[in-house]
């Protein structure tokens, strides 16, 4: 796969700082064919929550249906909690902590049905490159927030924060490696958003800056096994680049449940 991205690059380019992320010319590409889902879940997949935006593809969910001590991160929730709601009702014992600082509590689908808000945990924080506690709103990097909440491990990790994705798992990889430790999750749910990546204005720069941080997360054991581009916001925002897309990754070099 990796031959075959650079067979991509340079057909298009030839060199990275030559390929636009969405080309204007009739070039019959996009950023996200440079980086498909090539890997394979070893167990079931399926579709969690909703139809349309806001469900995720899960790898081998069966895995933790009977897990005592299972644990989901969700970043992201915007009021619709399908996801979160179908992951709890498809498990025994997981329990969710949930963070958003748009919204004050779960959607519906968890705080409207007590046996599920009993497993939930909610702050309207949010999650970033570095904390800022004292921030409004207050915002914290994942292994600060997991310190808080007394956890090692993450079975379900979902992030879908408008671009705080970038700065946020840059930090996490840079910790992990810092401590010689893989990344503390399972499975990671992503929806990324390649035009709001920060600090970079210049749409030329996007393909290198981009690709410089997809390689982070495939060196720290992240592995793509599906994607969804997100249609619905081009549908919304007519005339826009296709600048969203929904990535489900295995972490192949931390030990858990589903590689086993």
């Amino acid at each position: 796969m990796l031959k075959d991205r650079a067979k991509l690059i340079q057909k298009f380019g030839p060199t990275k700082d030559d390929i636009l992320p969405w080309p204007k010319n009739r070039e019959f590409y996009t950023l996200w064919d440079f980086f498909i889902p090539a890997f394979n879940c070893p167990h079931e997949t399926q579709r969690v929550g909703i139809l349309g935006d806001g469900g995720k593809w899960m790898c081998g969910l069966s895995r933790l249906q009977a897990k005592k001590d299972c644990t989901i991160y969700s970043f992201g929730i915007n009021d619709e909690s399908s996801f979160e709601a179908g992951l709890l009702e498809l498990t025994q014992h997981c329990e969710v902590w949930g963070y958003d600082f748009s919204v004050k509590d779960f959607g519906p689908e968890i705080r409207n049905i007590p046996h599920l808000a009993a497993r939930s945990h909610f702050k309207s924080w949010g999650l970033a490159g570095k904390d800022e506690p004292n921030a409004f709103p207050p915002m914290y990097t994942l292994q600060s927030l997991m310190e808080m909440n007394g956890h090692k491990f993450i079975d379900i990790l979902k992030i879908d924060i408008e671009g705080y994705e970038f700065p946020a798992l840059r930090s996490l990889i840079e910790y992990s490696k810092k401590h010689n430790k893989p990344l503390p999750f399972g499975q990671l749910q992503l929806e990324i958003h390649a035009d709001r990546m920060p600090g970079v204005k210049d749409e030329r720069k996007v393909f290198r800056e981009f690709l410089e941080w997809w390689e982070s997360l495939e060196g720290a054991g992240l592995r793509p096994f599906w994607t969804e581009p997100n249609l619905i916001f081009v549908n919304i925002n007519l005339g826009t680049q296709p600048a969203l897309a929904e990535y489900s990754f295995i972490n192949i070099k931390a030990d858990h449940d589903v590689l086993h």
